[in-house]
């Protein structure tokens, strides 16, 4: 795809949003599009004029997920992770956490799938406004372990528990009553509603809000939120090792990519698509 893989616009005073625009993978998060996004929320972040920045997906999805079908082919991390064993998850879950660094506000805009990766994205940012149809999910668990284990934190012991076990998706409602997100709208309504918010924030003094938005952040640490999440990223290693992760690569690497996930999702009838950029 030619052109910016993010697109930058200010739609209302003070306000910044910040639109991934790989519609036709559904915003699948390779590295590219993850260098430029966090690029844009660093300049943002430096911006005088900016007060709180909006990310949303072009298209049908806010992400589907990180690019499981060769986009991340002949390029490197965006940003430098330590190597060794586990780099993949410590590297996705730097990056999101940082979002929780930046001085100022980041609202995750999320409609259509929400899945793995694109999940972690979400879940990166300070406040998730959603569409009441949005699917959030990680079905990449029916091979895999997360990169990011956010969910026992956010949505509840038996609600991640039942995600954890399945890779089911719920919808937008259900993630603002587990917790995940803040509130749900029509899908139609959830650009006019997100700006309302941005423009409620924006209207506060800066200084202040970038420390009230670490008062909540550094509570989460104290907890232990980030150290679990960091822990996680040992696990997910681990995971991948275990002989039925080994199995989906090399079947996805003789089937192709489409053909793999379909037969992982057949048995739940769920997240099947016959394009080569499905949700992961």
């Amino acid at each position: 795809m030619t052109g910016p893989l993010v697109l930058v616009d200010d739609p209302a005073p003070r306000v910044r949003r910040l639109t991934l625009n790989r519609p036709g993978k559904r915003n699948a998060l390779n590295h590219p599009l993850r260098g430029e996004l966090i690029e844009a929320l660093h300049a943002a972040d430096l911006d005088d004029d900016v007060r709180v920045t909006i990310i949303r997906g072009a298209g049908t999805c806010f992400s589907a997920g990180y690019d499981l079908g060769g986009g991340n082919e002949g390029h490197e991390y965006p940003h430098f992770t330590s190597p060794g064993e586990g780099q993949w998850p410590r590297h996705v879950t730097e990056t999101w956490m940082g979002i929780w660094d930046l001085q100022k506000p980041v609202i995750a805009q999320v409609h259509g799938y929400c899945l793995a990766g694109g999940s972690e994205l979400a879940t990166g940012c300070d406040l998730v406004y959603v569409a009441e149809d949005a699917k959030m999910g990680y079905p990449a668990v029916r091979f895999g372990v997360p990169d990011m284990q956010f969910h026992a934190w956010l949505l509840g012991m038996r609600a991640a528990m039942e995600m954890m076990v399945t890779g089911d998706s719920i919808s937008g409602d259900e993630a603002v009553r587990l917790g995940w997100a803040n509130r749900a709208f029509p899908a139609e309504e959830l650009d006019t509603e997100v700006l309302a918010v941005a423009g409620r924030i924006a209207q506060l003094p800066p200084d202040i809000v970038a420390l009230n938005k670490r008062t909540v952040h550094r509570a989460m640490d104290h907890m232990g939120l980030r150290h679990s999440i960091r822990a996680g990223t040992e696990l997910c290693s681990l995971g991948t090792k275990q002989p039925s992760f080994v199995e989906f690569i090399e079947g996805m690497r003789s089937k192709g990519l489409t053909k793999a996930l379909q037969e992982r999702d057949e048995p739940f009838g769920d997240y099947r698509t016959v394009e080569p950029h499905s949700p992961t």
